[in-house]
């Protein structure tokens, strides 16, 4: 057999604890806390839902469909969830491993699913559901010691006062109503809301992109926002998904469809990794946010367990969305890979649970993790057969206590020459997964 030679001298970084990162503005103690713990987590489940889901066309339908949005708003007359379940739905993001579910409580078709009284056009009062389901997954939440966080869209195709950007100029909107202080207004008492009314960790803001192309530069008075948000809960954490560097007063930076630093799917020009702030990568199963009936093409599970394996080594949280069906069951598709991604993170979940970078950068055969409170542990993560056998760098001193494969902790043939560790992979791995070797060093 043929040993693959890593010839690179690299030692084991290990990323820094949340609580160690600093910025401009003075976080909170319980500020820092929330981004260890959202740091150790590392997996989390997005929910892009609303009446959009009645169309089954996509969270964009309004816009991209070239609807009127006076027309589009009479879904919400005919939105009924009636199978919506919370606790079964929270089970099912615990048994995958998650840590925290973020769900849009307002996407850009201005639709609120949540009980707010700076709107009439919400769940509670524009359905004949007339019940707050944003409240249940907060109880279910809490009882299962699961985070939630909520998505806010800042940009609105339907509110007549939003400035028209980018987008949402086929929505029938007269125009002639454009004042941003009110806006402003607006978007602060609903906030003021989702941070009252419900166990609220983070704001995940999405829609500043909407005028980036503006010939005049225009002001979304983001710090002003922040500071009014943080001075009503100092710990809660911020992020915004406007695809550029951070701007001061957020707490954690996300990456839209790409792992940190790329640019695959066109969202991250430009925009560098933050090294003071936690990192989060978003993305599909299938294709689309929002639920689509003509969306099936889902991602295998081995496919998304790598992507949550290469998230972590890059000290990067993954975000995985779901798009709820307008009945308020989730996509029996989604269950599947859930309910796959949850008998692999039991055996493996210590391998991504509180680590980061390992001591070798992404390989042909896959990546490393360690704990980011350090230690003398590191785990090998396989995604196909490397060729027999592995060089990894390791201390002169450094003694081997034990390398075990974490599925059924089968011992794993090794030898230690010098500052170089030799692993032998096993002769037969599984195909489609991620098959993880534990190092552990004296």
């Amino acid at each position: 057999m043929k040993a693959l030679r890593t010839l690179l001298a690299v030692t084991v970084m290990l990323a820094a604890s949340a609580a160690a990162y600093s910025q401009t503005y003075t976080p909170s103690e319980g500020n820092l806390q929330a981004r260890k713990d959202f740091v150790n987590e590392r997996f989390g489940i997005f929910l892009h839902w609303g009446i959009y889901a009645s169309y089954a066309q996509g969270e964009w339908y309004l816009n991209n469909g070239k609807l009127n949005k006076d027309e589009y708003a009479k879904a919400a007359s005919g939105f009924y969830p009636a199978r919506y379940n919370a606790e079964e739905w929270v089970k099912a993001f615990k048994d995958a491993g998650a840590g925290y579910v973020t769900i849009t409580s307002r996407h850009h078709d201005g639709f609120s699913m949540f009980d707010t009284k700076a709107s009439d056009y919400n769940i509670v009062k524009a359905t004949p559901y007339a019940h707050d389901v944003i409240k249940d997954l907060d109880e279910a939440c809490l009882k299962e010691g699961l985070k939630l966080q909520f998505y806010y869209s800042i940009l609105d195709w339907e509110r007549e006062d939003y400035p028209i950007g980018n987008s949402g100029k086929f929505s029938g909107r007269k125009g002639d109503q454009q004042d941003y202080n009110h806006y402003f207004n607006f978007m602060k008492a609903q906030v003021k809301e989702l941070l009252t009314q419900y166990h609220t960790r983070a704001l995940w803001f999405d829609g500043y992109w909407d005028h980036r192309k503006d010939e005049v530069p225009f002001d979304w008075r983001m710090p002003e926002f922040y500071d009014y948000i943080h001075s009503i809960n100092p710990d809660c954490l911020i992020c915004n998904n406007h695809h550029i560097a951070p701007i001061d007063g957020e707490d954690y930076q996300t990456f839209e469809r790409d792992l940190p630093g790329r640019n695959t799917a066109g969202f991250s020009e430009g925009q560098e990794v933050s090294e003071i702030i936690p990192i989060e990568m978003c993305q599909t199963m299938n294709h689309s946010w929002g639920y689509s009936v003509a969306d099936q093409d889902y991602k295998s599970v081995g496919t998304l367990i790598r992507l949550l394996a290469q998230c972590a080594s890059m000290n990067s949280n993954l975000l995985l969305n779901i798009g709820p069906q307008a009945n308020g069951e989730l996509p029996a598709a989604a269950l599947e890979r859930l309910k796959g991604m949850g008998e692999w993170m039991r055996v493996n979940g210590e391998s991504i649970r509180g680590c980061g970078p390992g001591p070798l950068g992404e390989q042909e055969w896959g990546v490393t993790t360690a704990p980011v409170e350090g230690g003398k542990t590191f785990y090998l993560h396989l995604f196909k057969d490397p060729g027999a056998v592995i060089e990894i760098p390791v201390a002169k001193k450094a003694k081997v206590l034990s390398v075990t494969a974490l599925d059924g902790g089968k011992a794993i043939t090794t030898k230690k020459v010098g500052e170089k560790l030799f692993v032998t992979v096993p002769g037969e791995l599984p195909a489609d997964s991620d098959y993880v070797i534990k190092v552990t060093l004296k």
